[in-house]
């Protein structure tokens, strides 16, 4: 088993249990979508609030290891939210690599999706 299984794993098994014991069962996969998506919004704005993204307030130091923790409550959230939507770690992984490849080519024009290509425009 690898990482991303193991990740998936515990997930399914954390969902489980907090579905059980907080007697969530009865909302449907949308509802499920809705409230994960809200979830990850507010970890994302925890987020920021670490990263001194407020460019008129004087700076703190970054909490490394704040950040770190935001960004696992984020990957909490996405991997349930991949579970809701029945994909495994096997489509997560091939779906990301389709998609990089997608990604890339698009990059240098070579796609049939067009806007993204690389120009010689740079900003100075």
């Amino acid at each position: 088993m690898d990482k991303l299984d193991i990740i998936f794993e515990l997930q399914h098994k954390f969902d489980e249990d907090v579905k059980k014991n907080r007697h969530l069962e009865g909302f449907t996969k949308e509802e499920w979508l809705q409230k994960r998506t809200l979830a990850v919004l507010s970890e994302l704005t925890e987020l920021l609030n670490e990263i001194n993204w407020k460019w008129w307030k004087n700076p703190k130091e970054v909490n490394e290891a704040a950040v770190k923790e935001e960004l696992v409550d984020i990957l909490h959230f996405f991997i349930g939210m991949c579970l809701d939507m029945g994909m495994t770690s096997e489509e997560l992984f091939k779906i990301y690599i389709d998609k990089n490849e997608e990604n890339f080519k698009r990059q240098y024009g070579k796609s049939l999706k067009k806007g993204y290509e690389l120009s010689d425009f740079k900003n100075e």
